[in-house]
């Protein structure tokens, strides 16, 4: 049994399908180069030892009594992998966890996942527990949900888990089984462009749950498990009478749809018709979720003006990063038309940056 051993695990960018995993549809994210690398050191002591790179001191928790603690902070996600591995039977002994991400936090590129799936990869690793891809997906959701009190609908750590370098992962939600989709994006031609606008990423305000919420209502309303199982959208629309459910279950369903066509797209290796379905994603999550922000607006809409084959927000929204399909040649033009434009209305200089689809979670030598 190792002393100790090293795994990274990536952020994601979400290709298309937002805020349809909690409703059990399709998403299409991939792995990006930005990660999270996690070292477990095993120690005779009886306490896990967080630190980070990113911060000043260690904390530190009894592994006899870790308890749900959604104020525990960035350690907390440690944490909570720990006590859903102890949940699941398993006699964690002393532990030193060292982690370092290059995921910009509130980015929306899952700078959480990247941190649970490589601590539990790691932790798996040096006790030797041989859990499969779905029991570490089981761990890194309960980290999430139960201790830090996240809603999260594991799509995020789906994604830093499976995906593969040079491909999409196709998920479907409900029964978590997902298939590689090659996006060769470097063949054509292309990058996709991240543009982390720097507006605060909040999920705290309650925003997100709301939603979360709303769309069960909706889902209750029309006798439906969940509005993935919808199958007429004017006949839902007619009998809803909310008008904020309407919009909800309008953005969900043709989401829904969206994801599927990309996937045939990329299949049929018409990776650049993409972008229109990824504008047409953008719209609705502005319009009908609303859950966009003014610095989203002019970030998709900027890249759109200047080359951009289609763009969109990603992430859960209120905040975050924008993606822009973008041309290799034109990345210059479309990220200096994102600044000028940011820097026009008194935004914060965006941070931009060109990423292909990567490895999901690894072991390092």
């Amino acid at each position: 049994m190792p002393s100790s051993t090293r795994w990274r695990a990536p952020g994601r960018v979400n290709l298309i399908g937002e805020h349809t995993d909690y409703n059990d549809g399709f998403v299409l994210p991939l792995a990006i180069p930005h990660g999270c690398t996690a070292e477990a050191v095993r120690t005779d002591e009886t306490e896990l030892v967080v630190s980070s790179a990113q911060k000043d001191q260690p904390a530190r928790f009894g592994l006899a009594d870790l308890r749900p603690d959604p104020g525990a902070g960035w350690a907390g996600y440690v944490a909570g992998v720990v006590r859903a591995l102890q949940h699941n039977g398993t006699q964690v002994p002393g532990l030193r966890i060292s982690v370092d991400s290059d995921v910009p936090p509130g980015s929306g590129l899952s700078s959480s996942a990247a941190l649970t799936c490589s601590v539990a990869t790691a932790v798996d690793d040096l006790l030797e527990l041989g859990l499969d891809r779905g029991q570490l997906l089981a761990v890194t959701r309960s980290a999430e949900n139960d201790f830090v009190g996240a809603p999260t609908g594991g799509m995020d750590q789906l994604a830093s888990l499976n995906c593969t370098a040079g491909h999409a992962l196709f998920c479907d939600m409900r029964s978590l089984r997902s298939d590689q989709v090659p996006l060769d994006l470097a063949g054509e031609g292309l990058v996709l462009l991240v543009i982390d606008t720097r507006a605060e990423h909040r999920h705290s305000d309650g925003e997100y749950g709301r939603r979360r919420q709303g769309c069960e209502r909706a889902a209750a309303e029309l006798g439906v498990p969940a509005l993935r199982d919808v199958t007429d959208l004017d006949a839902a629309l007619t009998r809803l009478e909310d008008e904020e459910l309407r919009r909800y279950v309008r953005h969900v369903l043709t989401e829904n749809q969206r994801v599927l066509d990309a996937v045939r797209l990329l299949r049929d290796k018409r990776v650049r018709d993409i972008g229109a379905l990824l504008s047409g994603s953008h719209a609705s999550l502005r319009d009908d979720y609303r859950v966009s922000a003014p610095e989203l607006d002019v970030a998709v809409e900027s890249a759109e003006g200047s080359g951009a084959l289609g763009a969109r927000m990603t992430g859960g929204g209120f905040g975050g990063a924008a993606i822009a399909l973008v041309g290799q040649d034109d990345v210059g033009a479309v990220t200096d038309a994102v600044t000028a434009a940011f820097a026009a209305r008194g935004f914060t200089a965006p941070r931009t940056f060109s990423v292909l689809p990567s490895e999901g979670a690894h072991r390092l030598p």
